[in-house]
């Protein structure tokens, strides 16, 4: 057997590609300090509203728009869902912001994934959404209302560039955006287990301004850049990576500091000026196509939502679970003293006490 081919294969075996996969759960009941909410779908991505009265959730529908997904509207004290925008629901709204070249609003099969809320400089509330329906873009939204009473106008879009899968957005305080591309366009599975085994960069960070479009951000080629979010004076940002790594980037390039990882998924600013970040611990190719597949309940995967100091990258661990009620956590959103995490699979989200 040739060397890569024996790298490959112990690889594999490391990754637990010849294990069993567990079941997924079917029970939509509280689990210690957890309780589901289970009417949702694939809510990959949460933000929390002004006023902390509600959040808003990416319920996602594929990375190649297999299914139609939504935004939605979770109120915490009714515990209702509203859906706010789906794909052809834009008809007649106006395209201010983004790219002037936008074909206009997103397709029936809009399919929404990372998420992220911005004041714009003018005072307006934006949504900016990383989507994957008929198109891979960035869309822009204008959010507007008070309280738990919330709506969504469609403003723009930045189609991005034809070989790319787009994951995690974050705006610019001076304007524009970062954007994950996680990888280029297919079997991200299969991308994921070459980045894994040889260690290849499959995408980077793009950053898009008015004026100049999208651009590679140097120094951002990574195994699977996931998460991103950006320092409130816009000086540097945080990387997350599926490969396992975290890193906090110098704008400036003046300076790149990574701290090994296990998978990285969302980032999320808590109260207390650190990052929450969900991690997926004993990740294997085979338990995570089992959950692209899954049909219905939750995906048992092991994970945690960790809290990064963004100074001195040291980290604590907030919550860890495996099975019932839910695992494959993708994003720890922080309001008062819960913790709430989406999955990007299955029926629901978790509602953890931090008390």
């Amino acid at each position: 057997m040739r060397g890569f081919e024996l790298a490959a294969v112990t690889a594999a075996v490391g990754l637990g590609l010849g294990c069993a996969t567990a079941p997924p759960v079917s029970d939509c009941v509280p689990e210690g300090r957890a309780r589901p909410i289970c009417i949702f779908q694939s809510p990959e991505d949460l933000v929390a509203l002004p006023g902390d009265a509600a959040i808003l959730v990416s319920e996602f529908g594929g990375m190649e728009g297999e299914h139609g997904g939504a935004l939605s509207l979770f109120v915490l004290e009714s515990e209702e869902r509203r859906v706010l925008f789906r794909g052809g629901d834009a008809d007649g709204q106006t395209a201010r912001w983004g790219d002037p070249a936008c074909p206009g609003p997103p397709p029936v099969g809009f399919s929404p994934h990372g998420i992220q809320l911005s004041h714009r400089r003018d005072g307006a509330l934006q949504l900016l959404v990383v989507q994957h329906g008929g198109r891979e873009s960035v869309e822009f939204f204008e959010v507007v209302g008070i309280g738990t009473d919330w709506a969504l106008a469609w403003r723009g879009c930045v189609v991005g560039p034809e070989d790319a899968s787009f994951n995690s957005v974050a705006a610019l305080p001076e304007g524009g955006f970062l954007v994950t591309k996680m990888a280029s366009r297919g079997s991200i599975a299969w991308q994921m287990f070459k980045g894994s085994v040889f260690g290849a960069s499959t995408g980077l960070v793009y950053e898009w301004q008015p004026a100049s479009g999208l651009q590679p951000v140097p120094d951002t080629e990574d195994v699977m850049p996931n998460g991103i979010e950006v320092s409130a004076d816009g000086r540097r940002f945080h990387l997350n990576t599926s490969g396992g790594k975290h890193c906090r980037i110098e704008r400036d390039g003046s300076g790149r500091e990574c701290i090994e990882t296990p998978p990285l998924d969302n980032a999320r600013w808590a109260p207390d000026g650190r990052l929450l970040v969900a991690q997926l611990l004993g990740l294997s190719f085979r338990d995570f196509r089992a959950c692209q597949n899954l049909e219905s309940g939750a995906c048992p995967l092991e994970f945690q939502i960790v809290a990064i100091d963004p100074e001195t990258l040291a980290t604590e661990v907030l919550y860890h679970n495996e099975g019932p009620p839910m695992g494959a956590g993708t994003v720890g959103l922080q309001v008062g003293r819960e913790l709430f995490i989406g999955s990007f699979v299955g029926d629901r989200i978790l509602r953890v006490s931090l008390d």
